[in-house]
């Protein structure tokens, strides 16, 4: 695994952006998380040892822009780069999430036709709205590999029309000490979906605040993705 952030700096764009982590930090630390940049990691999926060799090696799972979103309009200039060395690193595959899905087509290389096979996108949704919104127009790209990351997942919803050619759906619960809560019943919801049209599904992590047989339970950040584990229902 291989993390990777050609840029830095994100705007909140959603409902689910409301209590961002990456926001939160930048914020104690004095950064100004709406200034977009490029980082002095831009080239790592080619760089090379002194040896001449990808300093990433083969066969890697690489996590591209996790800290702000890889199709945001102030790095249009500095993608294509980017998609440049994903055709170069046929050998990585290369895993992006995006609140922007509507800006896809505006996004993409000439060459992409129906997907590159190397490259997974992930379609973030967190309420109905947005999953309607963000959704009808995700089920009609041209992408080989689709994701659906229902995180931070802020109230019930419901998405089984379209799983059609989605690989797996991640849920997830919101991180801050103000989250809205996630009821555990909203997963096992999501969960009932996903196996009716035999889609992977996985409960990344609770909520701060989670809610589970009406009782009402306050967590720790260490401890959402374990207590998640521990209810395995991962399918």
């Amino acid at each position: 695994m291989a993390m990777w952030n050609p840029w830095r700096g994100c705007r909140k764009y959603s409902e689910g952006c409301k209590f961002c982590y990456i926001h939160k930090g930048d914020s104690k630390r004095g950064v100004n998380t709406n200034n977009v940049v490029k980082t002095n990691n831009f080239n790592a999926p080619i760089e090379q040892n002194k040896q001449g060799q990808y300093k990433i090696k083969s066969g890697q799972t690489v996590y591209l822009c996790f800290s702000t979103d890889f199709l945001i309009e102030d790095a249009d200039q500095w993608r294509n780069d980017c998609w440049s060395m994903m055709r170069e690193r046929p050998d990585l595959h290369f895993i992006f999430l995006t609140k922007r899905i509507e800006r896809f087509m505006h996004c993409i290389p000439d060459d992409w036709n129906g997907g590159y096979d190397n490259v997974t996108v992930g379609c973030t949704i967190e309420n109905q709205d947005r999953a309607d919104f963000r959704l009808s127009i995700f089920s009609k790209l041209p992408i080989i590999h689709k994701n659906i990351i229902c995180q931070p997942l802020i109230e019930p919803i419901n998405i089984k029309k379209n799983l059609n050619d989605v690989e797996l759906v991640v849920v997830g619960g919101e991180s801050d000490y103000n989250a809205r809560p996630l009821n555990y019943d909203w997963v096992l919801s999501i969960r009932e979906q996903c196996i009716d049209k035999n889609v992977r599904f996985e409960f990344r992590q609770c909520g701060t605040h989670f809610i589970k047989d009406n009782k009402n339970y306050t967590l720790k950040v260490r401890e959402l993705c374990s207590q998640a584990k521990k209810a395995n229902i991962n399918c």
